[in-house]
């Protein structure tokens, strides 16, 4: 399906970016991924080319973009997979300057330094596809992690965009919105392993992403509920978050997100 196409994924040293990276190689890519250290031994399990890269500095993306087409070729697909999430001390406002803004750089900029480089290069070409790996989190909510709530809605809404003013130019785009998923970010933690939607496996989210490119949709959703959960959402909002804060509550604060993943 992919043959002949050239891919990059951000964030992909393991968990969800490894699996997008894996799922486009076994269907004929060729792709580069990236991570903060090079993702070498990666790179050798999945037969990928492996960078070094931190999506919250510009010249970093734009270094590995360059490096992977002088490798490769053009891209024709980039996923800008990288994400961080970060709890809330003691209350919504709690988490301090350098983690919004880490959150920040990494869920929204990353993406958005990686789209600044190659759409020009893909409206030349009338063709491209880009990527975006928010969160069911931009769509709903995630308890205890206002940061990660916030960055993964400006994630959204940046794809949003990118599909609105780039679809008839030949760019497709496609949001992944995933709930729980096992990867490191969700290691340990309560709400997430015992989660009554269920904790999928990384290659569940590809999968579902290779559905949406074939069926040429923009959004991804590994966990078809969240579909619904957003409608209901859409159509009571006060319910919504009526019924949110009670689930706060049940859960307890020993349950909810308080460190930055490893």
């Amino acid at each position: 399906m992919f043959k002949n196409k050239n891919v990059v994924v951000t964030g992909a040293s393991g968990g969800i970016g490894k699996a997008i990276a894996e799922m486009f190689i076994q269907n004929g890519a060729t792709v580069a991924i990236s991570d903060l250290s090079s993702p070498d031994a990666t790179a050798r399990e999945i037969g990928a080319i492996a960078f070094a890269c931190d999506v919250s500095k510009e010249a970093d993306v734009i270094a590995f973009l360059e490096a992977a087409e002088e490798a490769m070729g053009p891209v024709d697909v980039f996923v800008a997979n990288a994400g961080v999430g970060f709890g809330d001390p003691k209350h919504a406002a709690g988490a301090s300057n350098d983690d919004w803004e880490l959150s920040w750089q990494v869920n929204v900029m990353g993406a958005v330094y990686g789209a600044r480089a190659l759409l020009p290069k893909m409206q030349a070409r009338g063709e491209g596809r880009i990527v975006i790996t928010a969160s069911a989190a931009g769509l709903l909510s995630q308890i205890g992690s206002s940061s990660y709530t916030a960055t993964k809605h400006a994630a959204v809404g940046l794809a949003e965009s990118i599909a609105i003013r780039h679809w008839d130019q030949g760019i497709r785009t496609h949001c992944i919105c995933p709930q729980y998923v096992r990867t490191n970010m969700t290691k340990g933690m309560a709400m997430a392993e015992g989660h009554q939607d269920g904790l999928l496996e990384p290659a569940d989210v590809a999968d579902a992403l290779k559905i949406a490119i074939e069926e040429e949709r923009f959004l991804v959703l590994s966990h078809p509920i969240v579909g619904e959960y957003f409608k209901q959402k859409a159509m009571d909002y006060e319910g919504y978050i009526s019924g949110m804060n009670k689930l706060k509550q049940k859960l307890g604060a020993e349950q909810l997100p308080n460190s930055k993943p490893k």
